[in-house]
Parts: C-alpha cells; structure tokens; sequence
C-alpha cells in the first residue's frame, strides 16, 4: 500500500480513513509546533480535513509520533478520539512495525547487524552521544540493520527499531562510521543543500486499532537523484 492518494498543498497523504490519516513528510516540516514558530505539520493536515470535509469549527487530531525536521517520511495522526489513544498503546507496547531507509557514507563493515548503545541526550545542543557501555543518565537503545545497495559514494541501508530513542538512528550510525548523508550534526562533512538528511520513514505494519484491519504503508522517496537510484 504505497499510492499517494492526495497531494493537495504540497501534502502527500498516503493513506486516510474515518479514524486514522498517513502523511509523507518533507525535510524541513516540523509535525507539531515549537519555539520556532513555524506552521507545523499537524496545522497542515487539519486543514486538508476541514477543506475536504467542509467541517466548520475545530479539526480534532491526534499527534501519535514524530520525525526530526531534516527527516522524511511516514507520520500518522489520529482522527478521532477513540484512535488516539488507541495508536498511542500501540507504540507503547511496540506493535507498529516502522521501516527507515538511509544513505550512509562508509559502507557498514558488516552487511547486517545489530546495533546496542546506550545514548545519552544533551538538551543544550539537541543532541544524543552513543556509549558503548552505560553511563549515567543514559538510555539503553538497539536497531537492526542490512546493506540493501551500494551506490558510487554511498551505501542504502534499511533499519529497523527495537527502541526509539533521541536521534536513535542518527547517533547510532555515526557511532560505527557511516554518518547519515547531510547530517551535520552526527558527523557529516557537508549539509545538504535543503537542510534535509537522507534519512526516510519508508514503511510501517500495523493492526488497525478499529477496524482491526491489517495495514502495511510504503512512503515514497523524496524527488533526489540519489533516492532515484534507490528505486
């Protein structure tokens, strides 16, 4: 399940039903607001609803999770109130499967791995430091990962989850040697010239908590040469 099925105001909604909507977030979107001030996404897709709705008055919705703003990807929202904290229980207890691609510079020694660090956040810089043993204050944080492709420069993994932590995947690739192509912040020689990093919330599985259905979503890959050669 991958079509877009909108793509109106530069929102790509994925997928939509009556409790639950998936969007395709761009580099630079922020999905619920901060000090910056900047309209966030949730702002964004409230106002695809009322418009495609004609709903007058305030548009409820559920932020359930979120991506860093140079990231790309999968965001749900919940709909309705019985969605949200249904959603919600479903991160908790980690029963949503969610898929990152990456292009990495320094190919992985090791074509699939698994990755244990303890990362510890520094809310002065917004950034997390991988351990390889505990220290104080820190957070104990595993993923997976395959080679999928090397290209010319650069290597296409795919990662997947066992915990979420601050920077989680940004932090723990910087750690083995293969920064995050553009990713300043995690040991890349150079930002990209969008402030966007190569790192993508491709896919997510999971059972609708209403309908019980089961959902697999497929985002598609940001308009770039280098995800083209993913394809």
């Amino acid at each position: 399940m991958s079509k877009v099925i909108s793509n109106k105001s530069n929102l790509q909604v994925i997928y939509e039903d009556n409790h639950i909507i998936v969007v395709n977030k761009r580099a630079g979107d922020i999905v619920q607001g901060d000090k910056t001030g900047d309209k966030p996404l949730s702002d964004v897709v409230k106002e695809f609803i009322a418009e495609k709705y004609n709903k007058p008055g305030n548009v409820y919705l559920g932020t359930v999770h979120r991506l860093d703003r140079p990231t790309t990807g999968l965001v749900i929202f919940a709909k309705t109130s019985k969605a949200l904290p249904r959603l919600n229980k479903l991160f908790v207890s980690k029963d949503i499967s969610k898929t990152y691609w990456a292009l990495v510079k320094n190919k992985p020694e090791k074509r699939t791995d698994t990755l244990i660090h303890w990362l510890k956040k520094n809310p002065k810089n917004n950034k997390s430091t991988a351990y390889i043993k505990e220290v104080k204050d820190s957070k104990r944080a595993v993923l997976h990962y395959k080679l999928l492709k090397s290209l010319e420069n650069y290597s296409l993994l795919e990662i997947n989850l066992e915990t979420g932590r601050h920077h989680q995947i940004r932090s723990q690739l910087s750690s083995i040697g293969s920064p995050i192509k553009g990713d300043l912040k995690y040991g890349f020689d150079r930002s990209n010239k969008d402030a966007s990093i190569h790192l993508h919330a491709r896919h997510i599985h999971f059972i609708h908590p209403v309908s019980k259905k089961e959902l697999n979503i497929t985002a598609p890959l940001p308009n770039d040469s280098l995800w083209d050669a993913c394809n």
